[in-house]
């Protein structure tokens, strides 16, 4: 089970880890990649990606280094929250083909939360 939980773990922090690098660096080929982008103010999908890649390193670093591991279920359910809500904000835009992504991250992120509980 532990092995399965890394490995989840691992799957989740890249894809956070490049969610999270092209918001908050990359913001022009975020934009060119996703069209909701272009349509919210900068500084918070800059912040939504600095979260990311802040949750991303929560994910991995806290378990990795026994140092406070409670850490890392804790940034699985923040992530999870984030995923949550923009799973909602793409309803919301009507943006069906967005949230499945959304769901897979959140099923991803509740089975690190649960399993490191």
């Amino acid at each position: 089970m532990n092995i399965a939980l890394w490995i989840v773990q691992g799957v989740l922090a890249l894809g956070f880890v490049y969610s999270g690098w092209m918001k908050a660096v990359q913001y022009e080929k975020g934009a060119a990649a996703w069209g909701w982008v272009k349509e919210v103010p900068r500084g918070l999908v800059v912040a939504i990606g600095i979260l990311e890649l802040l949750g991303a390193v929560g994910l991995v670093l806290p378990l990795a280094t026994d140092v406070a591991p409670i850490l890392t279920p804790v940034a699985a359910i923040a992530l999870a929250a984030v995923v949550l809500f923009g799973a909602l904000f793409h309803l919301l835009r009507k943006e069906y083909r967005e949230i499945g992504i959304n769901v897979v991250f959140i099923a991803l992120a509740a089975i690190v939360a649960v399993g490191r509980l």
